[in-house]
């Protein structure tokens, strides 16, 4: 059976719920409406397009301000009468030009954790190429890969004496460093936390 015909369109009114989240960090986006027209155009382009109940047509986001969602995944729920569409977005979601529709892109706040890791990410990658002496991440990036390597090392040992002499604080503390040097690195190599994770999922579903 089909996705498509699994639904329960008719409970829904020929409207589905369209909850979208972000595939590398968890964070919840926006919700959306679609009808089967915006599903099929959706897993046909692999740009997620919603059915607007204002403008009361199909409506693919980002036709007029290039932030597209590309599609990973979709999952219908228990009940057949919500989806779940996991995404890459291509900029900010929000019209208001902020990452989710929920809130806003203050990092001051407490984030879930694989949000903020994401957040962080986005602003090393900000800072490639930029005057070393406006940041220490810009100065770490212009000194060179041999030089991050070196810090990733050297926070690992930081990290491994902390444990060993059963400080926790001092443990969270050099974890901390441990995992922003080893961000910058992988930046600094075209990679990205979502790398690692992909290959430990895939060991995980190996086993």
């Amino acid at each position: 059976m089909s996705l498509t015909t699994s639904i329960d369109w008719e409970k829904v009114a020929g409207l589905i719920p369209a909850i979208i989240q972000d595939n590398n960090s968890g964070q919840v986006l926006m919700l959306g409406y679609m009808n089967d027209e915006a599903l099929a155009k959706t897993l046909a382009t692999e740009q997620v397009t919603f059915w607007s109940r204002t403008k009361n047509r199909l409506w693919t986001k980002g036709e007029t301000s290039g932030n597209v969602l590309h599609l990973k995944s979709i999952q219908l729920d228990c009940d057949q009468d919500t989806l779940l569409i996991q995404v890459n977005p291509m900029g900010p979601t929000c019209h208001l030009n902020t990452t989710s529709c929920f809130g806003n892109d203050d990092t001051t706040n407490t984030q879930p954790a694989l949000v903020f890791l994401h957040q962080l990410e986005q602003v090393l990658a900000d800072r490639k190429g930029a005057d070393p002496d406006s940041s220490y991440t810009a100065s770490l990036y212009n000194r060179g890969t041999k030089r991050i390597s070196q810090k990733v090392g050297e926070e690992g040992v930081e990290v491994a004496l902390a444990a060993t002499s059963g400080d926790k604080s001092e443990l969270v503390c050099e974890s901390a460093d441990l995992i922003y040097h080893l961000l910058v690195l992988l930046q600094d190599q075209g990679l990205s936390l979502s790398d690692v994770t992909d290959k430990l999922q895939d060991r995980h579903n190996k086993k």
